[in-house]
């Protein structure tokens, strides 16, 4: 059984395995219901960073749903 992990429904960022509350956001929730995986190395040069509003590196989620 694979485990999909967390991510964050404010910020995106794709928690890593067996963290269910993100650093960044700890008021926000998080799901497991997410779709599509970006991978951000320099958010200052990245189109899809300005998008997303992601002002750091990580791996982030490109669609949250929070149920």
């Amino acid at each position: 059984m694979v485990k999909i992990p967390f991510a964050c429904t404010e910020c995106h960022l794709v928690l890593e395995d067996g963290i269910d509350q993100c650093s960044r956001c700890p008021s926000a929730p998080v799901s497991t219901d997410h779709q599509g995986y970006v991978i951000i190395i320099n958010p200052s040069r990245s189109d899809i960073a300005k998008k997303l509003e992601v002002d750091r590196p990580g791996k982030y989620a490109l669609k949250v749903s929070n149920r």
